[in-house]
């Protein structure tokens, strides 16, 4: 496979959160020689703008990635204010990626309390921002097979 480029999109609104999954999912692009573009955005209802943004800069012939990968935490607070961010963003990612044919790794954590987005964004622990980075370059690596 010839260099990847990927498109790294980061929610901040958790910022040290933010942080140990771009970790990770770095780790994972550097040891397989992707280059990144990167993207920070204030929180994870602004990924699917973000990556639509990208979309349209795609087809307009002014950025050119092979896949992207989406970082962020919802942490469940006292109002249903978490489950309109966790569902619409994750709608709204799945239709962009599902019309587009993009590759892409989803690290956005959904989680009740700020220890389990700790245990699950860690690289020495659950290491989804990694694991993230893995599943966009595994599905470029599919796209190239059925020959997309």
């Amino acid at each position: 496979m010839a260099t990847p480029k990927i498109l790294v999109i980061d929610a901040r609104f958790y910022d040290d959160i933010a942080d140990a999954l771009l970790a990770g999912a770095m780790d994972v692009l550097d040891a397989n020689g992707a280059e990144v573009t990167r993207v920070s955005v204030p929180g994870v209802l602004e990924i699917p703008g973000a990556l639509a943004m990208a979309l349209a800069a795609m087809e307009g012939g002014v950025a050119d990635f092979d896949g992207a990968v989406l970082l962020g935490c919802v942490i469940r607070g006292e109002t249903s204010h978490y489950d309109i961010v966790a569902n619409e963003s994750a709608r709204a990612v799945m239709e962009l990626v599902v019309d587009a044919a993009l590759p892409v790794g989803n690290g956005i954590l959904t989680v009740e309390n700020s220890d389990q987005a700790w245990v699950r964004a860690d690289v020495k622990q659950k290491n989804k921002g990694g694991s993230a980075a893995q599943a966009a370059l595994d599905m470029i690596a599919v796209r190239d097979q059925l020959g997309v």
